[in-house]
């Protein structure tokens, strides 16, 4: 989630598939090789107005928990050729004058609480709170998000009735907190492993509503095939922001790079290219429920 940075509010979206937001374990798969790295991407900007000293020599290493549509086209690093943040990085990468980029898997729950390495970047719709800025450096926020209630359609969850709903949330996303602080349910919230597993709990009933980031449950709701809806969001004015390994010394200039990507409308064009197309509905017309 993000609060908006850059004047006026991105169109939000996450896209198409009820499959999986995966976080695993275990060793984490990389794709990379040339120009073809950049799959779909377009560049903006010019080559080299930025200068990175990457882990690994002209290859800009940028770290993401898959699948996660809209965000990044694919479900595994090798098959990656588009999305907004695999376009936000291509375009970093390009800025530095680097030919390659290489995508690696990663928890997501190890990348907010920063143990991972061998990177360079890390983008995976990851919120700015203190808390994580105590254990992560984050970039400058790159997009704004509000979390959305995810239901199937007809299940009569109301903003009236949601706290005695049985209530779903990811592990190592700010819901969790929003739901125990904000929503206060009867019920204690369930806590899934994986988004995607949150998102099926919905489809089968485990549980009666799914809360999570507007942009990423609008995509799993478009590619529900109907089963599924958003059916409200709260404001909460977070922001999206990249990590970078403590101390990095290649952060000011990725920064410089967000900052004028921002300013020269590059963020717009990614979120229309990757975001817009996706996303099966206006997050703006989706019904903001009253502070809980």
């Amino acid at each position: 989630m993000v609060r908006e940075r850059f004047g006026t509010l991105l169109v939000m979206a996450a896209a198409t598939s009820l499959a999986l937001t995966a976080c695993g374990g275990g060793a984490p798969a990389a794709s990379g090789g040339g120009k073809a790295a950049f799959g779909e991407c377009q560049l903006y900007g010019a080559a080299g107005s930025i200068s990175l000293t990457p882990v690994t020599p002209d290859t800009l290493t940028v770290q993401t928990n898959l699948p996660s549509p809209g965000w990044w086209k694919g479900i595994s690093p090798e098959k990656i050729v588009g999305g907004f943040e695999y376009c936000l990085a291509a375009n970093i990468a390009h800025r530095a004058g680097l030919s390659k980029l290489q995508v690696v898997n990663a928890s997501f729950d190890a990348l907010v609480a920063g143990q991972t390495k061998g990177f360079d970047i890390a983008m995976a719709q990851v919120s700015v709170t203190p808390e994580r800025e105590k254990v992560v450096q984050f970039s400058k926020p790159y997009f704004d998000s509000n979390v959305a209630v995810l239901a199937k359609k007809g299940s009569g969850v109301t903003a009236a009735n949601i706290a005695e709903k049985k209530i779903g949330v990811a592990l190592g996303t700010t819901a969790v907190s929003f739901a125990q602080e904000k929503i206060r349910p009867a019920t204690p919230a369930r806590v899934f492993q994986e988004t995607d597993a949150m998102v099926t709990g919905v489809a089968s009933g485990q549980v009666d509503a799914a809360i999570q980031d507007t942009a990423i449950m609008l995509g799993f709701a478009s590619g529900s095939g109907g089963a599924l809806e958003v059916i409200g969001q709260y404001k909460t004015g977070e922001q999206y922001g990249a990590i970078y390994p403590k101390g990095s010394a290649n952060a000011a200039a990725m920064d410089k790079a967000i900052d004028a990507m921002s300013t020269d409308g590059t963020l717009g064009k990614l979120s229309a290219d990757w975001l817009g197309p996706t996303l099966g509905g206006d997050p703006a017309t989706i019904p903001v429920f009253p502070a809980p």
